[in-house]
C-alpha cells in the first residue's frame, strides 16, 4: 500500500469557481499562491512563488465556494493528480506560445486561516471562520 499526502499554506489567486458533475456532484476549483522569501549566499533577497490548482468536491466545495475569495489564507491537505502521459505536473501551453506547469491537488482538508474581515480590508466582522476545518466527505469521483 502507499500514501503520499500535501499540505499548503497559502493564499487564494481569485474567487473559487463551483460546478456540478454530470451526476450532480459539486466541484469547486481555486488557486493557492505558496511563496517564500530568503537571503541567497550572496546576499540577494529572493522570493518564489508556486502556484497550486486545488480541487475540493462534496459538501466541501460547496462551503468553500461559499466563504472562500480572491486573498484567503488557507490550509490545503490533499493529494497531487499527476499527468497522466508524463507522471508530474500538468504542462499546457499558454497563449503567447510559452511552456507553462500547473500542479494539481485534490483537497482532503481545508482550513480557512483569514476571518472573513481579513479580505474586505477593513476591521474584521464579528461572524468570521478561523481555522475552521472541511473535511472531504470521502465521495470523490475519478
Amino acid at each position: 500500500m502507499s500514501f503520499h499526502t500535501t499540505i499548503l499554506v497559502g493564499n487564494l489567486g481569485r474567487d473559487p469557481e463551483m460546478r456540478y458533475t454530470p451526476s450532480g456532484q459539486a466541484v469547486t476549483s481555486f488557486s493557492v499562491a505558496v511563496s517564500e522569501a530568503y537571503t541567497s549566499a550572496s546576499g540577494e533577497k529572493v522570493k518564489k512563488t508556486i502556484w497550486f490548482r486545488v480541487s475540493a468536491w462534496g459538501k466541501q466545495a460547496e462551503t468553500c465556494n461559499q466563504y472562500l475569495k480572491k486573498g484567503s489564507k488557507v490550509l490545503v491537505e490533499g493529494r497531487i493528480s499527476a499527468d497522466p502521459n508524463t507522471g508530474g505536473p500538468k504542462i499546457w501551453t499558454r497563449q503567447d506560445g510559452t511552456p507553462g506547469s500547473s500542479f494539481e491537488i485534490t483537497a482532503t482538508i481545508v482550513r480557512f486561516l483569514s476571518t472573513r474581515g481579513d479580505n474586505e480590508g477593513g476591521p474584521v466582522s464579528g461572524g468570521g471562520m478561523e481555522m475552521a476545518e472541511i473535511p472531504d466527505d470521502g465521495d470523490i469521483p475519478f
